[in-house]
This record gives C-alpha cells, structure tokens and sequence, in this order.
C-alpha cells in the first residue's frame, strides 16, 4: 500500500541533486508503489528509495527526510551504484537513537507451539519518510511525497535448524516481517567457564557427565536480554516428532537441571547431567537433540516474564497450526551417551556357572563309565569260573 500525498502547487526550482533527471533515462517518471524496499535487519533497518520518480516529482535525496530528523546520521546517501540508483536510509535498531522511529510492542495468547505461553510479544517499529518542498510564495508544484515503512519482529523463538531470510519491499504502512532468529545460537559446553566446547566422543560421553548449555545473541541491539522459557531433549531433530523430557518448563524445572544465568544479559545458561532414553536401551549409545524456547525480552520486561503467573500455561490451549509468530529453530549439536553395559558383571558369572556344570557332567560321565567297565570284568570272570 502507498499513501503519497500529491498537492499541486507553483514555485521555484530546488538545488539539483548529483543525479540529474536527463541521467535517469526511463526511470524517470511519477512515483510507483514499489520504489521503496524495507530491510528489516537485526542491529539496523535500511531503506531504499529510487531516486529517479524524486527527482521525477521536484525533489532530490537531500530533500527526503526522515521522521522530521535533520541530524546528517538520518539522511539518506545516494547510490549510483545499483540500477536503479536509490537514495538508501540506515539507521540503528535501538531505541535510544532509530531517527525517530516509533517502538510499539503489544503482547497475545501464544498459540500453535507457543500454546503453553499466556503472554507472546512482537516489537513494530515504524516511521515516515517525507518530502520537504523548499519552495518559497505561495504555491508549488511540487507533489508531497510520504513513505511509510513498518517492521514487525516476533520476540519468541524455538531454536534449531531452519534458516530464515530477513527481506522484503513495501511503501506505505504495510508490514515487513524482520527476525532476531540469526542471532541466536546454542553450544554445549564441558566446563562450567563455559570456554571448552564439548567433544562427543563415537562412543558417546559417560552417564551423569555434566553438559553446560548456552543459548547467545549475537550482534543483537543491546536493549533485549535472552530469556529460555522452555528448553526439551529429543530423540528426533525434529521438535515434535518423536518422544522427549523436558528440563525445564515456565515455573517448573527437572529436579537435576541448573539454571545458572537466564534472563538477566544477552546469553542464558544452564547445565544438566547426560542421560538417556530408556527406548534406546538396547542400543549400542543413546543419541538425542537439545530444543529451547526462547524469548527476547527488553531489559525492562524480562523481570516480568520470570513471574511465573504471566507464563504459566492456559486453561484451553489453541493448537492451531498459525501462531502469533513463525516457528524459527536452531537445534543443539546431537548428543550421544553410552549405554550402561552389564558386561563385566552378568556374562563372566554365566560364563563360570557354564564351564562348572560342563566339568561336572563330563566328570560323571567317566564314573558312570569306569563302573560299566569294572562291572564288565567282574561279570567276565564270575562267567570263566562257571565254565571250569
């Protein structure tokens, strides 16, 4: 959707831009509804406007400003560069210094995957782009230009392994769909420093050995802190496709899982012992996924999240399969126990109580045939006796 505001009016010429509208060739004509991309990136939001339909309307790149800000920070540069040159707009996403852009955060009832969570939010952040007429008297010519850009960041993520592309081209007040999802990683770790990542080995690691878990953002905008809201082991690497234990859930935790840094910086961290899934017991080591929820809370907020009754799960849940927000996953390196084996303490006692009752038959046996042979003798001789 466009929303450009074309007051006709009569005045004087502006200053020329770099680019003149001979240059421009075909592209010079009346503003379209797609001459604006929005690129909703996860530390900044970058504009791009072609310049041609501008310069077309009266204006030049100068003459486009940015949520009324005049700092040289909000103006857009021109870029001959790509054709159709642009006038491009880059500013950081945070909210302490976005050329004016606008923060709105509004929160729903989680559905789909996020059915057990009262409380999902998703950041908008939007502004305008207007043109400014310098023309002096009483009239102008020139049209008022007025483009509207909106990005739109879901805040809950399941991590594992899906890629995501973060782009899009809107003018107006049409939503772009942005994600912190790249941002997010998990690494398992074997020291409690978490500086060793951990080595799993073929045969697996031990029963009981410690895994420590770290789920980080990255070239994130400082003002959002990493909260896990739920964090599950696997058979599958696919979430819901086979049997699982949860370490942890909203207000609820497994009785062997420590939660050592959640919700209070930009990485969140916990640690549970190896075990395995006892429908693998009969093979050779136990292998399985890591899968958290995760929710990127402003720094304001976060203390919010942790109470456990704005989280705990709802009476009735929507299982839909369309929630708020997409599903986005990162999935843990896999896992791999060893089977506990009883080797060494059932097969030599079976082994021993064979060999034992081998002996023993074969021992009678060679009584039983040493009686036979003596009873043979004797009746041999008992028969000599009688012939004589």
């Amino acid at each position: 959707m466009m929303l450009m505001i074309i007051i006709i009016h009569f005045g004087l010429n502006k200053e020329s831009s770099q680019l003149t509208l001979n240059e421009c060739g075909t592209d010079a004509r009346r503003p379209q509804v797609n001459d604006i991309a929005v690129r909703c990136g996860t530390s900044s939001i970058g504009l791009e406007i072609q310049v041609c339909p501008v310069i077309y309307t009266g204006y030049n790149e100068t003459l486009l400003i940015l949520n009324h800000m005049l700092d040289p920070a909000c103006r857009a540069t021109l870029d001959e560069s790509v054709n159709p040159p642009v006038a491009r707009f880059n500013f950081p996403l945070n909210m302490t210094h976005a050329c004016g852009s606008i923060f709105r955060t509004t929160s729903a009832a989680g559905t789909g995957i996020f059915s057990d969570f009262s409380n999902i939010q998703t950041v908008n952040i939007s502004g305008i782009v207007r043109s400014l007429d310098p023309t002096t008297g009483t009239i102008t010519y020139n049209a008022e230009l007025k483009y509207y850009y909106s990005c739109a960041y879901p805040l809950e993520y399941l991590i594992n392994n899906t890629q995501i592309d973060v782009s899009a081209s809107s003018i107006a007040v049409k939503d772009n769909n942005g994600s912190f999802i790249s941002t997010l990683s998990m690494e398992l770790f074997s020291d409690a420093n978490y500086t060793r990542p951990m080595v799993i080995p073929q045969l697996g690691i031990e029963l009981r050995t410690s895994v420590y878990v770290e789920v980080k953002a990255t070239n994130l905008t400082g003002q959002y802190h990493v909260l896990l809201d739920r964090c599950y082991a696997s058979i599958s690497p696919l979430p819901t496709n086979s049997s699982f234990f949860n370490l942890f859930v909203p207000c609820s935790k497994d009785q062997f899982t420590n939660m050592i840094e959640n919700g209070d910086s930009q990485s969140a961290r916990f640690r549970f012992p190896a075990f395995r899934f006892i429908e693998q017991q009969n093979e050779t080591v136990s292998t399985y996924y890591l899968h958290c929820i995760t929710r990127l809370c402003e720094k304001s907020s976060c203390s919010t999240f942790k109470q456990c009754n704005s989280r705990r799960k709802r009476n009735t849940l929507d299982t839909s399969a369309e929630g708020i927000t997409k599903t986005y996953t990162i999935t843990s390196p896999e896992i791999v126990t060893k089977a506990e084996t009883t080797d060494s303490k059932e097969k030599p006692l079976a082994a021993d109580g064979g060999d034992d009752s081998a002996v023993g038959l074969g021992v009678a046996v060679g009584v039983l045939a040493l009686a036979c042979l003596i009873a043979l003798c004797v009746a041999a001789v008992f028969y000599k006796r009688l012939r004589n």
